[in-house]
């Protein structure tokens, strides 16, 4: 999370990220633009990717956690032919066929990609691996060795096959799933090996890329002296969360960090079993009569406490 003198403004702004740009780079010139105090950014995007990245303002940042762990799509073409150490266009290729699939083929072998599976991160990675970023040991030549770990895809199809060395899919998934790890792995099923050659990020869960705004609509809105009228409401990451009105003494108790009774919130209970959790473990969205977010809590013996209190400060 970046922090400057700037205001304390709060909400989310759905960057589209364009290509070249690291997120922490795009990051810190939306801040800039908006003038802003305190900012983060929910999914990291590649430089060679675009599309749609999130970035949260003040006390948005206190949401970037649920956004995560939501359910994001993607749409990408992976070329047939190599595999690059990297598993996308900017590593050197490594392995190389001659094979080309059909597209019965690349059909045929998608079912084993959808649901619970088990995904080897790319060696070039954030994962950590002794404490050391994965990328980090990659780019200083050592031999990175990862171990698979459970991924979630929700849906996988092929979008097109405009040539027999191309292809482009789109994949819904959940949080920790490698987009390059499904192109290498799909391009092993094959036995064509393939790498992604271009990505963009359609969704990150109630961020859409029809509602994103480019770096260059944000800077001529900072121009006119309009830029945070694009914000959107902290609330808007939290559409997910089942939410609870509280009364103004509620709404009090929470902001000071003090549990208020659940006595009666059977509804939200019943919602976490539904989804196949605990009322332990469910966040709550506390907001006030008016509208205005409080709080996130969590049931505890009876009691919703808080774990995250919005504080809309007008200072910086």
């Amino acid at each position: 999370m970046a922090r400057n003198r700037g205001e304390p403004i709060h909400g989310w702004l759905v960057l589209d990220k364009p290509l070249g740009l690291t997120s922490t780079k795009a990051l810190a010139i939306a801040r800039r633009l908006l003038n802003a105090n305190k900012a983060g950014h929910a999914g990291t995007l590649d430089p060679l990717a675009s599309g749609v990245l999130p970035l949260a303002f003040g006390e948005a940042t206190k949401t970037v956690s649920y956004l995560v762990d939501a359910r994001k799509t993607y749409r990408f073409t992976v070329q047939w032919g190599g595999e690059t150490a990297t598993d996308d266009a900017e590593g050197p290729v490594i392995r190389s066929s001659d094979v080309r699939p059909s597209l019965d083929q690349i059909l045929a072998v998608m079912p084993a990609f959808v649901g619970q599976i088990m995904q080897t991160p790319p060696a070039f990675s954030a994962v950590k691996v002794g404490g050391e970023r994965a990328y980090d040991l990659a780019r200083s030549g050592e031999d990175v060795v990862l171990e698979p770990r459970l991924a979630h895809i929700y849906r996988a199809e092929v979008v097109e096959q405009p040539d027999a060395d191309h292809c482009v899919f789109e994949i819904v998934c959940g949080k920790g799933t490698y987009v390059r790890a499904f192109a290498r792995d799909v391009g092993r099923a094959l036995g064509c090996l393939g790498h992604v050659r271009a990505l963009i990020r359609l969704q990150v869960g109630p961020f859409w890329i029809k509602s994103a705004i480019s770096l260059e609509q944000l800077e001529e809105s900072a121009k006119g002296g309009a830029a945070k009228r694009l914000l959107m409401p902290l609330a808007t990451a939290l559409d997910d969360i089942p939410g609870l009105a509280v009364t103004d003494q509620e709404a009090a108790q929470l902001r000071l960090g003090q549990a208020i009774l659940a006595r009666g919130r059977v509804s939200l209970r019943e919602e976490a079993v539904a989804e196949g959790g605990t009322p332990e473990v469910l966040p709550v969205f506390c907001r006030s009569r008016g509208g205005d977010p409080v709080a996130i809590a969590a049931f505890d013996r009876g009691e919703l406490r808080p774990t995250r209190v919005f504080n809309f400060s007008t200072r910086g």
